[in-house]
């Protein structure tokens, strides 16, 4: 799906793309390490054919790791990666997805407002601590949170 929106267009990634992802979580200080494995379940922001953001879903049945949420240094602080959130919740929505979670050391005060609340890392799903992120690619300092749809 395709959706446009002030001259950024909000694409699924296919792989072809994953070099200019790669390079935005990097410059962003976000994990590589198995978002490659779950590009079906991303989505980039692309203005003037140059990648701007991404977010991601990692799918685990009926739940889901959010993560990669980046936004190119450029475009920060536009709302771009609140339409970015909104718009990968709403994907989770479509696939049926009941409850989201992640794993933040920069933003825990930027996902309240889309109804996510700090649970104790323990307490998260366990298909969803099977994922690289939770077995020790996100620090131990992470913050955990979760949505539930």
């Amino acid at each position: 799906m395709v959706l446009m929106m002030n001259k950024i267009i909000f694409r699924n990634a296919i792989s072809s793309d994953w070099n200019h992802i790669a390079q935005l979580l990097q410059e962003a200080k976000l994990p590589l390490d198995g978002a490659r494995d779950h590009l079906d379940h991303f989505v980039l922001a692309i203005k003037d054919e140059t990648l701007i953001g991404c977010a991601g879903l990692e799918v685990y049945g009926e739940y889901a790791l959010l993560r990669s949420v980046a936004v190119s240094a450029g475009e920060r602080g536009k709302g771009l990666g609140i339409k970015l959130t909104r718009e990968i919740l709403e994907r989770a929505k479509e696939k049926h997805l009941r409850h989201i979670v992640l794993l933040t050391e920069t933003a825990p005060n930027f996902f309240p407002k889309f109804g996510f609340r700090i649970i104790k890392r323990d307490d998260a799903p366990a298909l969803v601590k099977e994922s690289v992120e939770f077995k020790g690619v996100c620090c131990e300092s992470a913050v955990t949170m979760r949505l539930d749809f």
